[in-house]
């Protein structure tokens, strides 16, 4: 089951440095991301959402590449990449994956004009690497489902305190 985490920072450009630290880690396989989205609360009071992947792009490139083939057989390539491309963006437009657009746009009408959200949709992580690593970034918890300990560890590494409560191996027994 994957944990969720909304962080909120004072603007896109430090929540998307966040993310991206984030995905560094996720590299180096200390977390595993299902979705990484940044909610913008625009001056005008609209949410805006910078999700990780656009499905839009990403439907429109996959119905061109099958609609080439399937236009192919029938002797019509061009009318096959053109009705291909436009399915395959609007499915894209219409595809949900990983955090529901919804959820965040409702949470994120809390936030102050300029100020952004970062939503994380955690799969696995090595918790007291990922924490040691993101250790002073800042930024508020807004919404986690992590238990009370991995919440309070969080938000103690996100103020950039020095000690993040991690469980401790007893000490051997002497001989």
């Amino acid at each position: 089951m994957s944990d969720l985490v909304a962080i909120v920072y004072p603007s896109l450009e430090k929540a998307e440095a966040v993310r991206q630290e984030f995905l560094t880690l996720q590299k180096e396989y200390l977390i595993s991301l299902d979705d990484a989205v940044i909610a913008v609360k625009t001056e005008d009071g609209k949410v805006k959402l910078h999700q990780m992947v656009n499905t839009t792009a990403t439907g429109a490139a996959s119905g061109s590449f099958w609609g080439l083939l399937v236009g192919m057989v029938f002797l019509m390539p061009v009318v096959g990449v053109v009705i291909g491309a436009a399915s395959g963006a609007l499915g894209g437009l219409l595809a949900d994956f990983g955090i529901n657009d919804k959820f965040m746009k409702d949470l994120s009408e809390s936030l102050q004009p300029g100020n952004a959200a970062l939503f994380l949709l955690i799969r696995s992580m090595t918790a007291d690497k990922v924490l040691e690593e993101i250790q002073g970034y800042g930024g508020v918890v807004l919404k986690t489902s992590l238990d009370n300990d991995k919440e309070t560890a969080l938000r103690n590494a996100l103020a950039g305190h020095a000690h993040v409560d991690a469980p401790v191996a007893p000490p051997a027994p002497s001989v």
